[in-house]
């Protein structure tokens, strides 16, 4: 039975005094009166064998509430066993850009946002005690998830990012401040910053690679991703009457400047120019930042004393009553 295996005593020693029972009872039998005592004459009158069942009882019952009183002593407990498993975990924010080219149709059927979309959910999916934000920017930054291991709520704020919610354009710089706003007093030791861009750094009055500087200062790492195709690709260039107007427009991205701002911090960069290649990055990131689990095992104990201490007093009420209801007996 379970519960049998998981019974511990707390303290087992006193179980050594189980030992000395059958001592007692030699000492006690070997003690026994020579003479046959009788407290009431019609006892005498029933013969030598009156009273030796109810005195057997006695005994019994004497034996077992020292019994009992031993195992009380020794403080039986079950313990029901709960793994935790702990870690200093990763801190890791992801800048998203949302801007307009973001639209791009180059990683047809669908564009650079939802398939980057996709990915970066499977990459959280494949996290378990990592804290991830989320900080999306365009022609200006704001978070949208401050670091958390609430991994539900990372993955809506990612289904819910669109072009339009910032001020279009593009603002790398901008966005590595805030983001290492969050992670600079993040606890544990790991800090990334992962950075998906299609463009070039175009607003803000924040230079990308100071940025990145600074940010190596509080130990944050930068990935970046360029998204997009080399070339020609269909971008978003204003609204028709059947919806967004696409244009073929030569791709850029600014490779040097991404790849400054990762050797700045030792990350690295990515170009991914087609969803196989971005998913092959992101497994790449997540095979980089992996973070030892420490596992400790807690156990709660649930104490059994009770049990035999009540036990001990039935078995001593229940000889006492014996007792005053049929007088000293042999």
């Amino acid at each position: 039975m379970t519960w049998v295996r998981a019974l511990q005593f707390a303290s087992p020693i006193w179980l050594l005094l189980l030992l000395l029972l059958p001592v007692w009872w030699l000492v006690a039998r070997r003690r026994a009166p020579g003479a046959i005592v009788f407290s009431r004459v019609p006892l005498l009158a029933r013969g030598p064998r009156a009273g030796r069942g109810l005195a057997r009882v006695l005994a019994v019952l004497r034996n077992l509430a020292l019994a009992s009183g031993v195992l009380a002593l020794a403080r039986p407990r079950a313990g029901a066993h709960a793994e935790v498993s702990t870690s200093d975990g990763i801190n890791i924010i992801i800048a998203f850009d949302i801007s307009s080219s973001m639209l791009a149709l180059d990683f047809q059927p669908q564009n650079r946002l939802e398939v980057a979309k996709a990915k970066i959910k499977q990459f959280v999916a494949a996290r378990n005690s990592d804290r991830i934000g989320v900080v999306a920017f365009a022609g200006e930054a704001l978070t949208q998830v401050p670091l958390t291991t609430d991994y539900p709520v990372v993955q809506s704020a990612l289904d819910n990012l669109q072009p339009g919610q910032l001020e279009d354009g593009t603002a790398i710089g901008t966005a590595i401040v805030i983001a290492a706003n969050r992670l600079k007093d993040a606890p544990g030791k790991s800090r990334v910053l992962i950075i998906l861009t299609d463009g070039v750094n175009n607003r803000g009055s924040i230079d990308p690679r100071t940025a990145a500087k600074a940010a190596a200062v509080f130990g944050i790492k930068i990935y970046g991703i360029g998204v997009g195709t080399e070339g020609m690709a269909p971008v978003p260039v204003g609204r028709g009457l059947f919806g967004l107007r696409y244009e073929m427009q030569k791709v850029e991205i600014d490779d040097a400047l991404l790849t400054d701002i990762a050797n700045a911090t030792g990350g690295r960069y990515f170009r991914a120019r087609d969803p196989a290649a971005l998913q092959r990055i992101t497994e790449q990131i997540d095979a980089l930042e992996r973070a030892p689990v420490q596992n400790r095992t807690y156990v709660r104990y649930t104490e059994l004393f009770r049990w035999p201490l009540s036990l001990m007093l039935m078995a001593l009420a229940a000889e006492l009553m014996l007792v005053a209801w049929k007088g000293p007996l042999p």
